[in-house]
């Protein structure tokens, strides 16, 4: 089972054969930093990476360079009426505005949504799980995120691991992150790390 973090940044917690695999320095799970994209928005200190388009960082990132751009050719969008609210903008923004049926915002959704499935897919090809849980802005926003990932990763990946694997949006809600922190730690403390 693979859960995902999808909210500040991007990254993932690998649950292998039952345990929590940490990898030889503690450093497994880091996804967010997978090359989706030769340019793209910066994540985890990296163009194009998994993190920079599926995190509400990188979302707010891909809405402030195609709202920029659409202000300067002189276009109207309602969810940002001048180069002044940029610095506002953020991806809770952005999903409110593609609720309410805006075209950028849901293109931009959609595009977080096409690299959410080009990453799943590397993960269910490279991994096999039977199952990604993905916490956070997928949670809130799935409505948004999912036809467009899924119809990524139906062509993607590997029929056969795709078919074995679900995805599924996590029951944890907002309080994820602090679960996840305590996980850790109680691991840790079991390895005596801590």
């Amino acid at each position: 089972m693979v859960f995902m973090t999808f909210g500040t940044g991007l990254g993932a917690g690998l649950i292998l054969d039952g345990k929590l695999y940490a990898g030889t320095n503690d450093n497994a799970g880091e996804i967010g930093h997978i090359r989706l994209s030769e340019f793209g928005p910066v994540g985890y200190g990296k163009s194009g990476s998994f993190e920079g388009f599926c995190s509400g960082g990188g979302i707010a990132q891909i809405a402030k360079m195609k709202v920029l751009e659409r202000l300067q050719m002189g276009q109207k969008v309602g969810f940002c009426k001048t180069p002044d609210d940029l610095g506002k903008l953020d991806a809770k923004a952005v999903a409110a505005a593609a609720d309410a049926g805006d075209k950028l915002a849901l293109e931009i959704y959609a595009e977080s949504g096409r690299k959410l499935g080009a990453g799943l897919s590397i993960i269910v090809d490279i991994l096999n799980p039977q199952a990604i849980v993905i916490g956070s802005i997928f949670t809130r926003s799935r409505n948004l995120l999912w036809k467009h990932a899924r119809a990524v990763l139906e062509t993607e990946a590997l029929p056969l691991a795709r078919k074995a694997c679900k995805i599924l949006p996590a029951k944890l809600g907002e309080n994820i992150g602090d679960y996840a922190a305590l996980s850790v730690a109680a691991y840790r403390i079991s390895q005596n790390k801590l």
